[in-house]
């Protein structure tokens, strides 16, 4: 990922969770929560997640699984999930790391994830290959992330991510640039059956099913890693 990412990430850390709050109208945390049903965790689950940001989704799966390890490309994400941890007394780890290149062994956990943060990867197969690679095969690789809906809805979602988002970006958090940069990133990225063929592609997973959320406003995507993904 670019340092020019990394360094817009930093400037916004700071109220990253409250202007998730405020774009979404709290929609978000409902998304995750789908993530964490789908995922059918237990206490013995140990489970890896990427561009964990402020950590949200870890917090999340946590009251559900035995281990979580959440990772970032931006350290300052990091240090607003940490701070949080310690709040909750939640005991989590998290790691900066390339989402290309995980410093994991293989077959280290039964799931992964990522939210909101694939599509800033340089690769996207890869970051989807290095998912498969950590997790034991059978196990279920969950990517939370938005889509371009239709219909209606299409004709409002482009106007609020044009002008509302980042209108909203520059009052509550003095970044409107930022908030320029995500909703355009959004709208180029695969999504629905395109983003499957390239978990497809990739040749690690035996299965793979999308589910659109809100009329395709995100969608999570879940795939099976295959039994014999390293060959």
């Amino acid at each position: 990922m670019s340092e020019k990412v990394r360094e817009m990430f930093s400037e916004i850390s700071p109220k990253y969770d409250m202007m998730n709050d405020i774009l979404s109208f709290g929609i978000h945390r409902l998304w995750r929560r789908r993530v964490v049903k789908l995922l059918q965790l237990n206490k013995k689950s140990e489970v890896i997640d990427l561009a964990s940001g402020t950590g949200d989704l870890a917090f999340a799966m946590q009251q559900v699984a035995g281990k979580v390890i959440g990772t970032d490309f931006c350290e300052d994400m990091l240090v607003v999930a940490r701070r949080k941890a310690k709040e909750r007394n939640i005991d989590i780890e998290f790691k900066q790391a390339d989402a290309m290149d995980l410093p994991f062994r293989d077959n280290q956990f039964d799931a992964a994830t990522i939210s909101f943060g694939i599509r800033n990867v340089d690769n996207v197969s890869k970051c989807l290959s290095e998912m498969a690679r950590v997790v034991s095969p059978g196990g279920k690789v969950i990517v939370l992330e938005f889509g371009q809906p239709k219909g209606v809805i299409s004709l409002f979602y482009k106007f609020y991510s044009k002008y509302i988002m980042p209108t909203l970006g520059r009052i509550f958090a003095g970044a409107g640039a930022a908030y320029t940069y995500l909703p355009e990133t959004a709208a180029k990225f695969p999504c629905g059956d395109a983003f499957l063929q390239l978990m497809k592609d990739t040749q690690q997973y035996s299965e793979y099913k999308s589910y659109p959320l809100n009329s395709g406003i995100a969608f999570i995507y879940v795939g099976i890693v295959g039994e014999g993904r390293n060959a």
